[in-house]
């Protein structure tokens, strides 16, 4: 649960984002529906460590409907296999794992003059984690078009039963509150700023993680901004985008990304893309023990009860992620393709030199789709 909830939810946040990318809600439904097959390789290793490998084939339809509707679901069947650290990044923990996921999401959207508002659903299920989530977003637009304010709920309820029964049909409840405002600037500059507070209860821990005791509650901030521009000469796209995150952990975090959009003759698009992304360790994680690194050593001052974590993803290191992907239409078709790769050291991170003694982290995502539109 823990490696495989937090490989999907990373991909997942990270396509949010792409979307999100775009303005915020359109004011019609779309002109056609369309249908798009997705499989995405995910798969990530450290030094003398092959660690996770993520399969996920999905299958996405928009459609609108009784004309100021539109109807969007996407269905996703993935699989995980691999080596999952007990604690910290060394060989001589991993354990290995292997499971499977279904998740379904859908939505209804309503469409006024200068207003939307969309309902949804989410459905996950793996062989030790359930999620359900519903969630409500709006839009409404100033007359000339040019602002756009949104704002949206959701809230999730999660079911954690480990495979280890560590705990048994433990539970967490999370709600997220988002507000945003998109302006148009000028003819080529369009620009976005998105809030969102969320609050959580329950089992924040990692079941698998050798001592892993996190706080039973997550309070949770991040600021998103976005400048897209078009240029003239090459009729491409520059997209930049910041977003700072901190949490009740103590986790403070900084991503910055970029994006170029360059069409090319007979419907070709090649989009590079750049993401730098540096974090701090969360308050209760403790580093790795350079006397002992591949033992899982207990600070003298820890007192049972106070929360502990050992596992890497709460510490404090910098990664690079730099990608390409291309695309192709024709007629009521579209295929892409999509590269990606991640690197992750702690030397990397933007303040205080990082986590010591963590081990080089990488991954790679290959994601090719097509999509057809009637």
């Amino acid at each position: 649960m823990g490696e495989h909830h937090a490989a999907t939810a990373g991909l997942m946040a990270a396509a949010a984002a792409l979307l999100a990318a775009h303005p915020a809600c359109a004011e019609t439904p779309p002109e056609r529906a369309s249908i798009a097959f997705k499989y995405l390789d995910y798969h990530d290793w450290q030094p003398g460590l092959d660690r996770i490998r993520v399969r996920a084939p999905s299958l996405s339809l928009v459609t609108p409907f009784a004309g100021d509707w539109s109807f969007d679901g996407t269905v996703v069947w993935d699989s995980i296999s691999g080596a999952s650290p007990a604690f910290h990044t060394v060989e001589r923990s991993a354990a290995r794992l292997e499971d499977k996921r279904k998740a379904a999401d859908v939505g209804v959207t309503r469409y006024w003059p200068g207003a939307t508002l969309k309902l949804g659903a989410a459905y996950s299920t793996e062989s030790d984690y359930v999620s359900r989530a519903l969630s409500a977003t709006g839009s409404l637009s100033t007359d000339d078009r040019n602002t756009t304010f949104r704002g949206g709920l959701s809230v999730a309820n999660d079911r954690i039963s480990p495979n280890n029964k560590v705990v048994v049909d433990e539970r967490k409840n999370t709600t997220d509150v988002l507000l945003g405002v998109t302006q148009v600037l000028t003819q080529r500059d369009i620009a976005q700023v998105d809030l969102t507070v969320g609050r959580g209860n329950g089992y924040f821990s990692d079941p698998y993680k050798s001592l892993d005791d996190r706080p039973r509650s997550r309070r949770s901030s991040s600021l998103v901004t976005r400048w897209n521009h078009h240029f003239d000469g090459p009729e491409a796209t520059l997209r930049l985008n910041y977003r700072y995150y901190s949490d009740s952990f103590a986790i403070r975090a900084h991503t910055l990304g970029a994006e170029w959009v360059q069409p090319l003759p007979a419907g070709w698009t090649v989009t590079p893309s750049a993401r730098l992304y540096s974090q701090g360790a969360a308050k209760f994680y403790v580093d790795v023990d350079p006397r002992f690194p591949t033992r899982l050593v207990i600070p003298a001052d820890f007192s049972p009860g106070q929360p502990i974590s050992f596992d890497q993803r709460l510490a404090s290191f910098g990664a690079r992620t730099f990608g390409i992907k291309v695309a192709k239409q024709w007629a009521d078709w579209q295929v892409d393709a999509k590269y990606e790769h991640y690197t992750q050291r702690s030397e990397w991170a933007w303040h205080g030199g990082g986590s010591p003694g963590l081990a080089k982290f990488r991954a790679r995502m290959v994601q090719v789709g097509v999509t057809r539109y009637f």
